[in-house]
């Protein structure tokens, strides 16, 4: 069978679409590993699957699979193109879009200027929450990789997040301490990591490297929890503007227990259909 699919992309962190609200398939993670090849196929930071809500609440449901066929929980440059996604095949008329991920329940929100903003929730900062390995919740952690001690933020934007605070991003080792903090220990289900420069109080730099991906253009829950650990710890107040490689995205949040707010674009490249 043929399934039809969009190619898009927020600040440069790409993803194929696929509707199964008025498609039906059964996808497996083989399949998103061919689909995610960039030489041999489609190529994608992740497959987003927009399906029907299981819940009366909210209007969809939406799953996420990392390139390597694994599911994940969040994805934040994903909402937002996830939402120019319904819109732009008439599966809702809503500007504000309730939806069900496995990290809980986001908030969309289509502007008047074409920008999205997504209600990410509230942070988790509880390391059993997380989930990371301590004995206390604290704002920043020592971490123990490759022989030396390294100091992080551990913060869950419904997925798994280390920040670490960098002098200079284009010199920070993003594809060695990342790929080994992603793998440590005491995040059991794995983590994203974050390295973060702060420029001012309302700016930063960062680059990211994503847990099954590797480091992208843009994350958008990496984005939400580095300005989360910023504020935390005094470098950074609210709002922040976290300058990633793809472009820049606009962070708000209050305060512990208060939602995080994503504003930033979401641009839709081609469409096309793979067979199954």
């Amino acid at each position: 069978m043929l399934l039809r699919f969009t190619k898009m992309h927020g600040l440069g962190n790409d993803f194929m679409v696929i509707d199964l609200v008025t498609q039906h398939a059964h996808i497996q993670p083989k399949h998103v590993r061919q689909w995610g090849d960039r030489h041999t196929g489609v190529g994608f930071d992740q497959l987003l699957i927009v399906e029907p809500p299981s819940r009366p609440d909210v209007d969809f449901r939406y799953r996420i699979f990392n390139a390597d066929g694994s599911e994940v929980e969040q994805c934040g440059n994903g909402a937002r193109c996830f939402a120019r996604f319904v819109t732009d095949k008439r599966l809702t008329a809503k500007k504000r879009i309730r939806v069900e991920t496995r990290g809980g329940i986001i908030e969309l929100n289509l502007r008047s200027d074409g920008q999205i903003g997504v209600d990410m929730g509230a942070p988790r900062l509880e390391p059993a929450e997380i989930p990371f390995l301590a004995p206390e919740a604290a704002v920043a952690y020592e971490v123990e990789v490759g022989g030396q001690l390294v100091e992080l933020a551990a913060v869950s934007m419904g997925n798994p997040h280390g920040v670490l605070r960098v002098a200079d991003v284009d010199a920070a080792p993003v594809h060695t301490l990342g790929a080994q903090l992603e793998v440590h220990p005491r995040f059991p289900q794995k983590a994203n990591i974050g390295f973060l420069q702060v420029l001012d109080a309302h700016r930063a730099r960062l680059r990211v490297w994503e847990r099954g991906c590797g480091e992208t253009r843009a994350c958008g829950t990496g984005a939400c929890a580095a300005a989360v650990a910023g504020i935390r710890q005094g470098w950074l107040a609210s709002p922040v503007q976290i300058e990633l490689p793809g472009g820049t995205l606009s962070i708000e949040w209050a305060g512990p227990g208060q939602p995080v707010i994503m504003t930033g674009p979401a641009v839709r490249v081609f469409e096309g259909q793979v067979r199954l």
